[in-house]
């Protein structure tokens, strides 16, 4: 239980980010002074809610009309927006600025449950999940747009439990998936992707109904014995890559597969969990933190947010955040 070296909750709790610490507090010291509702007017917040546009969307910055249009850009941007909202700032659909944000990418999801247009007219398993566990995490768990995509996420496995997108599986340049007109379908026989099946995991972790299903369980499975190895595809393919961390979770890195792997089920008595962990413990800072100089994004609070997921994950398997440092423990 005192296998941390520093106290990882105390910078968190020094901190001048209200929403960080009122967060702190709440989900790991179970403090509730305030309602949570009051983050939700925090300046920080104000200012990414008054620049969201009347239809519910983000517009990005930029973009490149050959790869993709603005409509479809403004569905990447609100996807990052929505992102932030809901996991610093904890807002939920009793917000009416979730609200809209929902119903602008509700816009872009298909017959089938899926949405286009980040990938032209790509399948995107990735993308895919990741908006619907950010539509989860902000209340939306019941709906028939969460449920469709659930469904079209379990139908689109490859063979071996995982995920993959579907033209690189096919063999097809980046190029090609966001300017052609055609659809193509994955080969299902070949190998899965970690770098999608750990944001795929990402919503089946936040789902309760599916948090422990089978499906989970073979993909948790064939996620963990990925760590720290190279992608099957070119796509964030190095191994350095597990170790880049972003708060919100973007892409699979070691922090956001373990937060999923340990709330559906996995615990330390599995060895790929323990590895897993380990890294953390060994890696601590002085101060507290976890820094390999690539946390995203680059701002004065990311280490501070990605060590709140870290505590969240140790806190989860039973181990004490707060615990005394080690090096100081009298003998």
């Amino acid at each position: 239980m005192r296998r941390l070296h520093y106290d990882a909750i105390a910078p968190l709790l020094a901190t001048d980010h209200q929403a960080l610490l009122h967060t702190a507090r709440r989900e790991l010291l179970g403090e509730v002074s305030e309602p949570a509702e009051s983050v939700w007017e925090l300046p920080d917040a104000r200012r990414i809610i008054a620049r969201q546009q009347a239809d519910g969307r983000w517009r990005y910055p930029g973009g490149n009309p050959d790869i993709r249009s603005a409509a479809d850009y403004d569905q990447l941007e609100t996807y990052r927006q929505l992102g932030v909202l809901v996991y610093k700032f904890g807002l939920d659909r009793r917000h009416p600025v979730i609200v809209r944000a929902a119903d602008f990418l509700w816009s872009f999801q298909t017959k089938s449950g899926d949405y286009r247009g980040i990938y032209g007219n790509q399948y995107t398993p990735n993308y895919s999940a990741a908006i619907t566990e950010l539509l989860i995490l902000a209340g939306y768990v019941r709906s028939p747009q969460v449920e469709k995509t659930m469904g079209w996420l379990i139908s689109m496995r490859q063979d071996d439990g995982g995920w993959a997108i579907p033209t690189r599986t096919v063999g097809l340049p980046l190029s090609v998936m966001v300017t052609a007109h055609e659809t193509f379908e994955p080969d299902r026989t070949r190998p899965s992707s970690h770098l999608v099946t750990g944001i795929v995991l990402r919503a089946l972790a936040a789902h309760p109904r599916y948090r422990r299903s089978g499906a989970t369980r073979r993909a948790g499975e064939l996620l963990k014995t990925r760590f720290f190895t190279r992608d099957t595809y070119p796509d964030h393919a190095g191994p350095s890559y597990w170790l880049v961390f972003s708060y919100p979770f973007w892409w699979t890195d070691l922090l956001s597969s373990l937060d999923s792997l340990t709330r559906s089920g996995f615990g330390t008595d599995d060895a790929d969990i323990d590895r897993g962990v380990s890294w953390f413990i060994d890696n601590q800072q002085a101060n507290g933190l976890w820094n390999t100089g690539r946390n995203r994004p680059k701002d004065r609070y990311s280490d501070l947010w990605v060590g709140l997921a870290v505590c969240r994950v140790l806190s989860r398997i039973g181990l004490d955040p707060t615990s005394p440092p080690t090096h100081l423990v009298p003998a």
